[in-house]
């Protein structure tokens, strides 16, 4: 655990913010974001760790970039960092959700609005896919000799993979 400063809290709460705010399709999607910023960028934490706790908020339930906020933001700066980075995780949520609410009243059903979802919802695909690829290759590595734990961290890729194919009748 780092010496908690205002400059270690504020960089916890913009990278989860920013991850929460501007990613689709909940944490899976985030996580790419979220290492890339905490361990190129701010070198806050190092990738090892940082995979460690991505999974083990995946196994845990609730919301899966709360939990990686709380694990990764009391590693990096203890109590004070694990509620600036889960601040920083969920607020963008809760301020869209409530924007959103609103405004579902006066968006049109169809046209532009239509194609640009099909959009989000093509790079949310993405983006999962790309952290359950990264899961996967972490856990291969460390468990190699593992013939099971190769085939279970394969599976989830196949599922992912399969799961954003849709078919209009």
């Amino acid at each position: 655990m780092r010496k908690c400063s205002p400059k270690i809290l504020w960089a916890l709460f913009i990278v989860f913010f920013k991850a929460g705010t501007f990613t689709f399709a909940g944490g899976l999607a985030m996580l790419p974001i979220i290492e890339r910023d905490l361990v190129e960028k701010y070198r806050l934490i190092k990738k090892e760790e940082f995979l460690e706790y991505a999974t083990l908020s995946q196994t845990l339930p609730g919301v899966i970039a709360a939990n990686c906020a709380c694990f990764v933001g009391r590693y990096v700066a203890g109590t004070p960092g694990m509620l600036a980075a889960c601040l920083g995780a969920t607020i963008s949520a809760f301020i869209l959700m409530l924007a959103a609410t609103i405004a579902v009243q006066y968006i049109p059903q169809n046209g532009p609005v239509m194609g640009a979802m099909s959009c989000i919802r093509a790079a949310s695909s993405a983006l999962i896919l790309s952290a359950a690829f990264k899961a996967c290759a972490c856990n291969a590595i460390r468990c190699a000799s593992s013939k099971a734990a190769v085939i279970f961290s394969v599976n989830p890729i196949i599922c992912l993979s399969f799961s954003a194919i849709t078919i209009s009748f």
